[in-house]
């Protein structure tokens, strides 16, 4: 097999290119080279934000592909099981009850969101595991269950809410990189290293579940314990994420398969595209929030919403004859 070196080298480029013009690019251009208010703008609040937003998109994306190949579906998100749905009841309760506080740097929404992402994976978890086994179509049921639950929970919130609690959750709920600086940034790195760095290692199992479970059997995969580790790096980055931006859809799904069609499916090379398209997407995406209405702000996640609806009827059509559930 061919290895797809240049993908990689253009991918690699591009994300170098997209992290060093982003930060330039807001209400107003600000060089490297500005002094005194403008330097600060750049170097304390659009620099971190462009690194948050790249570092995130590289966690969807990679969590997006783990989960694709999990399931064996390319349209297969990190909200899939769940997740999203449970870090976005943490939050909803957090600003419903008024509380405001924060713990070693990190804000009091995204602690509960955290909280809301860890109970959401416990109990897909356990509802999977009560079945019997770790089979996937157990766990993909349960974590669709769960995600439907929570989300009829946080209406509930909505509507017993007053109008500004309601406008925070909302607008907490579009995702965005507004409040993003380095501290949140320090936030982000360990889920990613852990996360990303486990994916690496499962490249091989994650071939051989895209073939089928049998044949990952039959080459000596543990079968169970693999898919609870990709179930465990892929939520614990998407919770991440999630507690600290917001939920941000469709980055991935749509970022594995479009690497898919440069690199091809091997997940040696498939996991490094991801990484690097899906933080160049988001990068560019957050730059054109900032910039499209300036001076006000587009939500990110309206703009990932905005591509990744065409991008999935595309897919599903195209796919059509080929999608498992």
């Amino acid at each position: 097999m061919k290895k797809p070196i240049l993908p990689m080298v253009i991918l690699l480029m591009l994300a170098l290119l997209v992290l060093a013009l982003s930060p330039l690019f807001g209400m107003a251009y600000i060089p490297y080279t500005a002094l005194g208010q403008e330097h600060e703008i750049l170097l304390n609040i659009r620099i971190p934000r462009v690194l948050c937003a790249f570092t995130a998109g590289a966690m969807l994306a990679l969590s997006g592909m783990s989960f694709q190949a999990l399931f064996r579906n390319p349209l297969a998100t990190p909200f899939t099981l769940g997740v999203s749905s449970g870090a976005a009841l943490g939050a909803s309760i957090f600003i419903r009850l008024g509380w405001a506080f924060s713990f070693a740097g990190i804000s009091g929404t995204s602690l509960a969101a955290f909280a809301g992402a860890l109970l959401s994976v416990l109990l897909v978890y356990g509802l999977t595991r009560l079945k019997g086994g770790f089979s996937t179509p157990t766990l993909l049921l349960a974590g669709i269950a769960i995600s439907f639950f929570f989300s009829s929970l946080i209406l509930f919130i909505q509507y017993i809410s007053g109008l500004t609690h309601s406008f925070r959750i909302i607008h907490w709920m579009m995702g965005t990189f507004t409040t993003a600086d380095f501290g949140k940034l320090a936030n982000l790195l360990p889920f990613l290293g852990i996360g990303g760095l486990l994916l690496a290692f499962l490249h091989r199992e994650m071939n051989l579940f895209m073939v089928g479970e049998d044949i990952a059997i039959s080459r000596g995969v543990n079968v169970g314990l693999v898919k609870k580790l990709i179930f465990l790096a892929a939520s614990l980055m998407v919770g991440g994420v999630v507690a600290v931006c917001g939920p941000i859809g469709f980055v991935g799904m749509m970022s594995p398969h479009i690497c898919r069609l440069l690199v091809g499916a091997d997940h040696r090379y498939l996991t490094p595209a991801s990484l690097l398209f899906g933080g160049l997407f988001l990068a560019l995406c957050d730059t054109l929030s900032r910039t499209l209405i300036a001076p006000a702000e587009i939500p990110v996640g309206i703009i990932t919403a905005l591509l990744g609806g065409p991008f999935f009827i595309w897919l599903l059509l195209n796919r059509k004859s080929n999608l498992e559930l």
